[in-house]
């Protein structure tokens, strides 16, 4: 039997608000009709759901490193990403059972929290099971690096890790540009699909910026450590994201992060890329940097923002309310401009809008109730997930 779902505000998202609306919703969770209160009161619709608060659909996760979640608590905040990337291979190593537990313990948490969809960054397939036996959609970036080692052997194992994630879908993509040579650039290019979605992190660090127009800082340091000699991309004079767009094959694509991201670099990726997602993970950069994009940046109609949670390892929590929570408390974004990066924008980058992302009729979007005050301040953090 259906439901029908109530609340102080319904947010359709590709449609405005409506006051006291209400949701008739199918068993299986598809959208029958959205009503306005006078609608519902025509029909004499009975045993309505009321809930305080507002009924959102339910949030897409664009980035998340689920195989990091057993690493929850176990890496200091604030380091910088040089020095997290240095915790990260040091402490990644783990015998399977424990990370596939920890998985599983993640996706539950999303489920939780209100979120239907995931793309997930891997590196190796066992996250496959947890994936299959989720309620939730994932989307497998399968990432790739190596900036001085045989290329050709990189992409191989990369593809055979994408394939066997069938019948899931997934991609190969380069990891970031501090760590992707340009040969292997060239093989990622040659070995994408016109089906595939791409993503990459940009620009999360300002030494990042540095390594590739200096070729100095954290990053050279690293290098230098690794035995790794610095190759003709660092100390060029133009920053990362010179580097990697131009070489990016022209599928749709999400650059990650984008914490040192400046006018410029916006403007440079437009003319350049005609396809580009942008997605803001807050309290990783908070907790990695101590630090956040210039956002007011992305507010433009050009410019398409998702946002993600990353990893347990670099959060608290994987909610995509709680970093909405955080750009609204601390870069004052209105929750309309907010609930689209984290329903809709999701949805069509991911290339599920068809059953994700809104309150639209014939759609399985989930059904989530968030606090929210008269004046659109989100009150809590805490999602209940109503579908």
């Amino acid at each position: 039997m259906q439901r029908y779902l109530s609340a102080n505000w319904i947010y359709p998202v590709t449609s405005a608000p409506i006051v006291d609306g209400v949701l008739e919703v199918s068993p299986e969770g598809e959208i029958l009709n959205i009503y306005t209160q006078e609608q519902a009161a025509e029909k004499k619709i009975e045993n309505v759901e009321k809930f305080e608060g507002v009924l959102v659909p339910g949030f897409v996760n664009t980035h998340c490193h689920l195989e990091l979640s057993h690493l929850f608590g176990k890496i200091p905040e604030q380091t910088g990403l040089p020095a997290f990337v240095r915790e990260i291979v040091a402490q990644r190593a783990a015998d399977d059972e424990v990370v596939i537990a920890a998985m599983e313990a993640a996706d539950r948490q999303m489920y939780e929290n209100g979120i239907v969809a995931v793309g997930d960054i891997s590196n190796v397939p066992l996250s496959k099971t947890v994936k299959q036996n989720s309620p939730l959609y994932y989307h497998t970036f399968v990432e790739v690096f190596g900036f001085n080692r045989p290329s050709q052997p990189i992409i191989e194992e990369g593809l055979k890790i994408r394939d066997g994630y069938w019948p899931l879908n997934a991609s190969v993509v380069p990891h970031a540009p501090y760590s992707v040579s340009p040969e292997l650039f060239q093989l990622i290019e040659k070995n994408t699909r016109p089906q595939d979605i791409l993503s990459i992190h940009n620009q999360e660090t300002g030494a990042e910026n540095e390594f590739f127009e200096r070729g100095s800082g954290d990053f050279e340091a690293m290098y230098q450590r690794m035995g790794v000699p610095k190759a003709a991309a660092h100390g060029t004079g133009q920053n990362a994201i010179h580097y990697h767009l131009p070489q990016m094959p022209a599928n749709r694509t999400l650059l990650v992060h984008n914490t040192f991201s400046s006018q410029a670099d916006v403007d440079f990726a437009l003319a350049q890329h005609k396809d580009l997602y942008w997605c803001l993970c807050p309290n990783a950069n908070v907790y990695i940097e101590n630090n956040l994009p210039e956002v007011t940046l992305f507010i433009q109609p050009q410019v398409k923002v998702t946002l993600g949670t990353d990893s347990l390892a670099s959060n608290h929590q994987l909610s995509i309310l709680a970093e909405m929570q955080t750009l609204q408390q601390r870069k004052r974004i209105a929750f309309d401009e907010l609930l689209n990066w984290a329903t809709i924008n999701g949805a069509i980058f991911l290339g599920i809008e068809q059953q994700f992302g809104s309150f639209e009729i014939g759609k399985k979007p989930g059904v989530n109730l968030v606090d929210l005050s008269e004046s659109k301040i989100i009150k809590s953090n805490h999602v209940k997930r109503l579908i």
